[in-house]
């Protein structure tokens, strides 16, 4: 089924996925801003009705959050961006590494990303950490597959990177049971091995806010690669799939006056009414 938007414009064939609806995109993407620890401090009513379980970095910081309703049927992993300079330095660390997803199938993905799961699980209330980030959030999640629920995986720049690689390893493992992908403001992930093996592209969706500079990070051109479907928001119009080079060229007047101030979240929730209605 097509994906049913006003206002859009594709740079590329349609392809089938399924659609995304303005009460699903704003969601996320309310749920994205709170995986930060300081909204999360300032509106703790957002989340009264959620069930969640916190997952920490290295250095015992909030880096993920599981959250599920027990009436429904999907259970969220939202995870947060960068926020401090230790975070940034994990970005610059864009040299290819080489991961092994399955036996007998690798591909190549940006160093730093991986790292972020594969860290340690320093739970502060926890003496003794075994886990590593990835392996927390499944030992979470499996519990919860296995009464029926099925997974959203979502995130913002880093965390976006951190939701496709966890999607992707997660759908190896349990066929079936990742319900969607969605990101805001995502950098690049892999290359083209990342990209040919990855899979949940028609489940993918790669949001960008006019002229956000991460979605163009790592500043390597047909080295680094994007999966699933961008829709990008600009100029009250949904453009899809649209090449890095137009969107260049129709940005450019936005990023000389103000190219960082798209990457907030506020940005990204402001624009949720180019979105359906259910």
């Amino acid at each position: 089924m097509n994906l049913h938007l006003p206002q859009t414009k594709s740079n590329q064939t349609s392809q089938k996925f399924k659609p995304l609806k303005r009460y699903q995109y704003e969601r996320y993407a309310l749920l994205c801003r709170l995986a930060y620890p300081s909204a999360i401090d300032s509106t703790p009513s957002k989340l009264k009705n959620y069930v969640s379980v916190d997952v920490f970095d290295q250095w015992g910081r909030p880096t993920s959050r599981v959250l599920w309703k027990a009436s429904k049927n999907e259970v969220i992993v939202v995870s947060r961006g960068s926020t401090n300079f230790t975070d940034w330095l994990v970005n610059l660390a864009l040299f290819p590494t080489k991961y092994t997803v399955q036996p007998g199938l690798s591909y190549f993905v940006h160093w730093g990303y991986l790292q972020l799961l594969e860290q340690p699980n320093c739970d502060p209330s926890r003496e003794q950490q075994t886990l590593s980030v990835y392996q927390k959030i499944e030992d979470i999640l499996l519990p919860l597959i296995n009464s029926g629920k099925r997974v959203t995986f979502t995130g913002h720049s880093s965390g976006g990177a951190m939701a496709v690689l966890m999607a992707d390893r997660f759908e190896r493992k349990c066929p079936n049971k990742v319900k969607r992908v969605v990101t805001f403001g995502q950098p690049a992930i892999g290359l083209s091995s990342f990209k040919r093996h990855y899979l949940l592209h028609r489940k993918t969706y790669r949001i960008c806010c006019d002229l956000d500079i991460v979605t163009f990070l790592p500043p390597l051109p047909l080295v680094y690669w994007h999966v699933g479907r961008m829709l990008w928001l600009h100029d009250e119009t949904i453009y899809e799939n649209t090449p890095s080079g137009y969107r260049l060229y129709k940005s450019i007047i936005s990023w000389l006056l103000r190219p960082f101030t798209y990457h907030y979240m506020r940005k990204y929730i402001r624009n949720k009414d180019y979105f359906d209605e259910i």
